[in-house]
């Protein structure tokens, strides 16, 4: 338990749903102004992400079909972290499972977060490659779209227009353009 103000205090979690996906709990937690109740907590798989940029300034991306959410767009490479598994090893063994091209070299660790932490953890990691070699078909036959190398240059507009999906292509594709200072 921390000091600072507006910390939340935890008595502890019982899980209610748990499967290699998701783990569904309900934590018993005291809010700042007093009051306790049971908080749905949703737990997610640590997942690592690819993003891989040739000398062109393109991104290698998947145009895909989420049913959550019916929608059509653009994602990074990537998928969950096995069991002692390196999640720069993960990032790049997806890649090559998702698009047949594999990262050259040693990565950048880009950027870790966690997207929705007000009821979610969903630990998120993101590699930065700057060069790839296609080494054949996709193996990973779930995952169904078109591969497309993506201009850096587009990204802005596709983001606006809602066509990159989820916050694990939309803060490291924002963090890698954004202006640096």
């Amino acid at each position: 338990m921390t000091d600072e103000y507006g910390a939340w205090q935890t008595y502890g979690e019982r899980l209610i749903y748990d499967n290699q996906w998701v783990k569904l709990g309900l934590a018993d937690v005291q809010a700042p102004n007093g009051e306790r109740w049971e908080y749905h907590v949703v737990h997610l798989a640590r997942i690592a992400i690819a993003l891989i940029v040739n000398d062109e300034d393109e991104v290698l991306m998947l145009w895909r079909y989420r049913f959550p959410t019916n929608q059509w767009g653009y994602e990074l490479l990537g998928g969950l972290v096995e069991d002692g598994e390196d999640p720069a090893k993960t990032a790049a063994r997806e890649a090559v499972e998702e698009s047949g091209w594999r990262p050259v070299g040693e990565p950048e660790h880009l950027v870790s977060f966690e997207p929705l932490p007000g009821q979610v953890t969903a630990p998120t990691e993101v590699y930065l490659w700057r060069q790839a070699e296609y080494v054949g078909d996709p193996t990973e036959t779930e995952e169904v779209g078109r591969l497309e190398w993506v201009p850096l240059n587009r990204i802005p507009g596709l983001v606006r227009e809602q066509k990159i999906l989820g916050a694990g292509a939309l803060v490291p594709l924002l963090l890698l353009i954004a202006p640096r200072k």
